[in-house]
């Protein structure tokens, strides 16, 4: 029986190195479907009607798979879902379902992975068995890693200028603690940390929305923009679809040629007047920003966040989001992740993974099923995909279970992309053997990869799901303080500190812990 793929995938990190990677990966720089790196044929797009004389195997040698033996994503480099279930965790209540989103979770976490030396992506593949420690069975399972990252964002003094909009909820909701003060603190932090060159204005909406500054050069006028920036107060309703309209026609107006313009949305995504739908707001931005090409970044904040709604807006709008709780995860954003919440170096990005049929017998991406693409778009350069700034990297994660006694290749994942000044398309591939994934998960020596499968598992715990071999959150919690210790990262810790508070939370509600995998097979 056909599996049926949740589609979609990818995320963000920093990184170094990884062992599992394989060869093939030179960029083919090809805007048509045909070779990628290494010279072998990416995946084609499954076609309808084949050969019924055709066997399986002569498909999958020939890079051509079968539809249920492909996942196609766009990339995404989001981070708000897990940032806002930490703020819930915190505050003594469980995340909604519907909030969490696996590949957020990854992607807030380094995963070590090697970096390209030109301005496109690397690509690794790595894993290892899931069963054989720890108790959690699943011995036939393995995960399947694939991360994808850009080169290192360069100093700030040579990034090109940006040209900022800054979209600020000032309405009712926003004057809890947490929220509106925050985001004059952010923006204060922002006024500091931004070159001389760069440009900034600022929009303000409640119920309407008002231009507080028009875009205006940051040298010497520092204290003007803290000045302004300071005399936000809490108004009325949430009125988003005013202020993004009014942030997209001050960023028209103060265009700049060649410097990063982007719109920036600060607010808890509440809205209830106006077009309250983020398809429906976007269309009415929709010219400016095809014609222009600026982009819409999100920074959520507030213990009551509308993260769906944001994500909406952010997907279609050709940008990110990330979430905001606190003034140290603040200068995270606006100070150490600058550049690469700026700049843009992959335009339409996509991801498809293509499972060889003889080794393989069942597969499932945890996560992205908001980002699917169908199969046969993946080279359909209209086709909307991520946008990736430097310095990121995006992780899917795959259950995978081989088939008895397999031997070779596993997947083959291709990534394709825009550059985003000659719109050119570019590809770079990677292959995973069964041996990429012959060590044992818990029982390796592969940190990051740990990594990874504690958050994904964490996430897939919150929301009920029931990945194979999945660790209970009491064990996922010890492991994620093993995991602090070992790689000396305070991000892993706040992991740790989380998954407690979740186990806690989730003892006192009674609910069953219990994994209860069911899978389709397919082949």
């Amino acid at each position: 029986m056909a599996l049926l793929l949740a589609g979609g995938m990818l995320l963000t990190a920093c990184g170094g190195g990884s062992d599992g990677a394989a060869a093939d990966r030179k960029s083919s720089g090809r805007d048509a479907p045909g070779v990628s790196g290494g010279g072998r044929p990416a995946p084609d797009a499954p076609a309808t009607g084949q050969d019924s004389r055709e066997s399986d195997a002569d498909r999958v040698r020939e890079g051509r798979a079968e539809p249920d033996y492909l996942s196609t994503f766009a990339l995404d480099v989001d981070t708000a879902s897990y940032g806002y279930a930490r703020r819930t965790l915190g505050d003594g209540r469980l995340p909604a379902a519907e909030d969490v989103r696996p590949e957020e979770f990854v992607n807030s976490f380094r995963q070590g992975y090697e970096r390209p030396k030109g301005n496109g992506f690397s690509v690794n593949i790595d894993g290892a068995r899931i069963g054989g420690s720890g108790g959690t069975g699943a011995s036939d399972w393995s995960l399947l890693r694939v991360g994808l990252a850009t080169k290192t964002a360069p100093p700030a003094s040579e990034r090109p200028p940006a040209a900022l909009t800054f979209v600020v909820d000032i309405s009712g909701s926003m004057a809890e603690t947490g929220r509106l003060d925050l985001v004059r603190k952010s923006l204060t932090i922002l006024a500091d940390e931004l070159r001389d060159d760069d440009s900034l204005s600022l929009v303000t909406f409640s119920n309407e929305a008002e231009t507080r500054l028009p875009m205006t050069r940051v040298k010497d006028n520092r204290k003007r923009i803290k000045d302004v920036v300071s005399e936000m107060r809490p108004a009325q309703s949430t009125n988003v679809e005013a202020g993004i309209e009014r942030g997209y026609e001050e960023s028209v107006e103060g265009h700049r040629e060649g410097a990063t313009n982007r719109v920036v949305l600060l607010s808890d995504a509440l809205a209830n007047t106006g077009e309250t739908e983020a398809e429906g707001i976007l269309k009415k931005i929709d010219s400016a920003r095809r014609e222009y090409g600026i982009t819409l970044f999100g920074v959520g904040v507030g213990s009551d966040y509308g993260d769906a709604f944001m994500e909406q807006l952010t997907n279609k709008g050709d940008g990110n989001t990330t979430y905001v709780g606190d003034e140290t995860q603040a200068r995270k954003v606006f100070v150490d992740q600058l550049p690469a919440h700026l700049e843009i170096r992959a335009r339409d990005a996509k991801a498809q993974v293509a499972f060889d049929r003889k080794t393989v017998q069942q597969f499932r991406l945890i996560g992205y099923e908001n980002r699917k693409v169908a199969d046969e778009d993946f080279r359909n350069d209209s086709v909307d995909g991520g946008e990736v700034g430097p310095g990121h990297t995006v992780t899917a994660l795959y259950a995978v279970r081989l088939r008895e006694g397999a031997s070779g290749t596993v997947a083959r994942a291709t990534v394709r992309w825009l550059d985003p000044k000659t719109r050119k398309a570019q590809e770079e591939t990677g292959t995973a053997t069964t041996g990429s994934v012959g060590t044992t998960l818990w029982g390796g020596e592969n940190d990051r990869l740990q990594v990874a499968a504690v958050a994904a598992y964490f996430a897939d715990r919150l929301r009920g799901g029931d990945l194979p071999g999945a660790p209970g959150l009491g064990e996922l919690s010890s492991r994620a303080s093993g995991l602090a210790e070992s790689t000396e990262d305070s991000a892993v810790e706040k992991l740790a500190t989380a998954i407690g508070q979740a186990d806690r939370l989730n003892r006192g509600a009674g609910t069953d812990d219990a994994p209860d995998p069911s899978e389709g097979e397919i082949g």
